[in-house]
């Protein structure tokens, strides 16, 4: 029958009020992919969804659905939105709703409602009164959303101990604990001070060990943590089995509300579980909200703020054509927007790496001739930071085709900078925050440099410096504070050992604690180096008086930092400070 609904794949295709009214009768669980005409449906989920399919074969209860806003009149707050949402009907009434495309908390969703329809199916429990979802606009969706937040937050604090962080064992805990069904809600890398130690730690002040304890926690990095249970009640984690392959980022947005007897959480929950998968040893945790609140305001004292803002990493790319003739242009519209540039680079695709990026247009008549003038030149990739950043992103650059973005979204990039014999659009961006992380790496490939803040550097500029690397893009993986005798400068200054002012470097050195770091990014050595400025603080102020000699250096000796020169001697001087850092597996480009 003409209009019916038709099945493409695993997900039936709605895209009338009269096919939604339709689907709304279906029975047990139908999980509906809303999106727009002119970027289409969530592709990065359609794997799990057809997995699920398989696994549960529950053809009966469970439906895919994707769902076209523009022409279905109850979604219409959600028209002129990128961001995926998921909505999660049961027998016709949307309990649920989970945005941005969050595998490990839709995949946790579905199965929990379908093994809920299993078990009332079988009459092993009734079926829960669920509170339907009522739509908003986003303008006033948050107002919408306050009745079904609890009056406080609570907050749990992780802090990953050195030794971890310097084996890389940080990644795995925290992946372990988002796994759980925890939300992360701030994290940071510092070197904690002697008073934080012993605040945080004052329940161990009675130990034998303590002074050593205290020594140990203030000796390199630790990663700081500050986690959330979501809006969900936790499963029983003694029985959770993580799969590695899904990384949580996002907090669900969950409306779904049973009536069922409150289940009192246990104090040390997360403790077992990190006991259970063998990583408690790396890290301690503080629950007691008292002590958690305290500790928030010591650490993050603008938490609040910082919670808020949603900072996201992009992948951009204009196209070679682009770049030629229009790139200070965008590259004005971009710094407009509010976007951070991070990094960017000049950069010559091959004819594969072409096809991988402009995949979508492979059926398309034009697919060789945008393979062509991909790779006819040089195009321009970037990395953009901004709140919320690469949904602004692909907002901001339209659909990817100009016939699409003229129709749907005229005002965007797509239109702006398009091209006559080209129909696709001139600038790029990644589909996803997964996706962004992986095309980051690929064309922007970290390397490790060794940075040294000398001792006469007070602790106010110290923290200028630190605040100054990081907005430059820099991560910094490894840090420790050193008195360097002359045994440990020889570490970092081997290659000066016999110069005549060598004495003279090792005088400066004794007179205080140097900071030593480990600094992660793309390019790091050379973007180090320039951010440094030249060794002479007097010529510094002449020829790079934004660098960090230029700043705070006084003299040649006292010129505030110090940097590898090569990336050889980088790697060399970083296995020598610090014996097991485990650096990461860096593959170029």
């Amino acid at each position: 029958m003409a209009g019916k609904k038709r099945e493409i794949q695993l997900q039936a295709v709605v895209n009338s009020q009269s096919l939604w009214d339709e689907m709304l009768q279906n029975k047990g669980l139908t999980v509906i992919d809303v999106y727009q005409a002119w970027c289409g449906p969530c592709k990065a989920m359609q794997p799990l969804f057809r997995k699920l399919k398989n696994e549960l074969n529950e053809d009966e209860l469970l439906h895919f659905v994707v769902a076209e806003a523009d022409n279905i009149v109850t979604l219409q707050p959600f028209r002129d939105k990128c961001e995926p949402v998921f909505l999660f009907s049961v027998n016709g009434k949307i309990i649920a709703r989970i945005n941005g495309a969050n595998a490990p908390l839709v995949n946790k969703k579905i199965t929990n409602l379908i093994n809920e329809e299993k078990k009332i199916a079988a009459g092993e429990m009734v079926r829960p009164q669920y509170r339907e979802i009522v739509f908003v606009d986003s303008d006033v969706e948050d107002a919408g959303e306050v009745q079904y937040e609890s009056a406080e937050q609570l907050y749990i604090i992780v802090i990953i101990k050195p030794d971890a962080v310097m084996t890389r064992k940080s990644l795995e805990i925290k992946k372990k604990i988002i796994e759980a069904g925890f939300v992360l809600e701030i994290e940071d890398k510092r070197v904690l001070t002697e008073q934080q130690a012993r605040e945080f730690y004052s329940r161990k002040a009675e130990e034998p060990d303590f002074e050593d304890f205290v020594l140990f926690m203030t000796s390199g990095l630790s990663h700081i943590l500050v986690i959330s249970q979501g809006d969900e009640e936790q499963p029983d984690l003694k029985e959770t089995e993580p799969d590695p392959e899904m990384e949580a980022k996002e907090a669900d947005e969950d409306y779904h509300e049973e009536v069922r007897t409150p289940v009192k959480k246990k104090h040390d929950s997360l403790q077992e579980y990190l006991e259970i998968q063998h990583v408690s040893q790396f890290c301690d945790i503080e629950e007691n909200l008292t002590d958690v609140n305290h500790f928030i305001d010591i650490l993050f004292p603008d938490f609040k703020n910082m919670k808020n803002l949603k900072l996201e990493k992009t992948l951009a790319l204009l196209r070679p054509r682009l770049f030629q003739e229009k790139r200070e242009h965008v590259l004005k519209i971009i710094e407009d927007e509010g976007f951070k540039i991070l990094m960017q680079r000049e950069i010559v695709l091959s004819e594969e790496e072409a096809q991988t990026l402009c995949r979508e247009y492979e059926n398309e008549d034009y697919f060789e001739n945008v393979i062509e003038q991909m790779t006819s030149g040089p195009s321009l990739a970037l990395v953009l930071l901004r709140d919320c950043g690469l949904q602004h992103w692909k907002n901001l650059i339209g659909p990817s085709s100009v016939e699409k973005a003229k129709e749907h979204l005229p005002e965007s990039l797509c239109v702006q900078f398009a091209m006559e014999d080209l129909p696709i659009n001139q600038l790029y961006g990644s589909d996803s925050l997964e996706e962004a992380e992986k095309e980051i790496q690929y064309f922007f490939p970290s390397q490790d440099t060794l940075a040294l803040i000398k001792p006469h550097i007070t602790h106010e500029q110290r923290e200028e410096i630190l605040k100054l690397i990081r907005e430059t893009g820099f991560e910094i993986t490894q840090m420790k504070e050193v008195v360097l005798n002359e045994e440990e400068a020889e570490k970092i200054y081997s290659k000066i050992k016999g110069r005549d002012f060598y004495q003279d470097v090792l005088q400066v050195l004794s007179e205080g604690p140097s900071l030593v770091m480990v600094l992660t990014k793309w390019n790091a050595v050379s973007d180090w180096r320039r951010l440094m400025g030249p060794t002479d603080p007097d010529e510094a102020k002449l020829l790079s008086p934004d660098s960090i000699r230029a700043h705070f250096g006084s003299s040649t000796l006292k010129n505030a930092v110090h940097g590898s020169s090569t990336v050889y001697e980088a790697t060399e001087t970083i296995s020598r400070m610090f014996e097991d850092f485990i650096p990461e597996n860096h593959e170029g480009n």
